[in-house]
């Protein structure tokens, strides 16, 4: 499976840990500088299988209140442009807590044969094993 080119957003968000008296940046210029750092990250460090081709960052930061905490969430959208080598490498770049929408822009149509659909599903699952343990450690640095 050649010639895949998507389109997807990811939407980063600003999360302000802890009050503090002075120093303290709002959940919008935080956003802002996670976008920043993760943009730097995918630009810099190759994936394999995975081809940028072009970032958008000039969507604005957006925000929504939380329904649970009240909060005002700050979000910083990215689209990328990219080709891949296979859908699995699609999956593991995708895989993210960050991740919005995805546009296939080639090929129109495609056929994928019995292995690789479950070479993808074997991905698919990996990845979201890797996502539960990610969670895990992340709820167990809260406690």
């Amino acid at each position: 499976m050649n010639g895949l080119r998507l389109r997807v957003r990811f939407d980063y968000l600003g999360r302000v840990r802890e009050k503090k008296l002075f120093g303290n940046k709002g959940s919008e210029e935080l956003a802002e500088e996670i976008r920043q750092h993760k943009v730097s990250q995918i630009r810099n460090v190759p994936l394999q299988g995975i081809h940028i081709e072009d970032i958008d960052m000039s969507q604005e930061i957006y925000s929504v209140i939380d329904e649970i905490t009240s909060r005002r969430l700050c979000y910083a959208p990215v689209i990328i442009t990219f080709a891949a080598d296979t859908l699995e490498d699609v999956v593991r770049f995708i895989m993210k807590e960050e991740f919005r929408t995805i546009e296939i822009l080639q090929p129109e149509q495609m056929e994928i044969s019995r292995i690789e659909l479950e070479r993808l599903l074997l991905r698919i699952n990996d990845e979201l094993i890797n996502y539960r343990d990610y969670l895990e450690r992340k709820i167990d640095t809260w406690k």
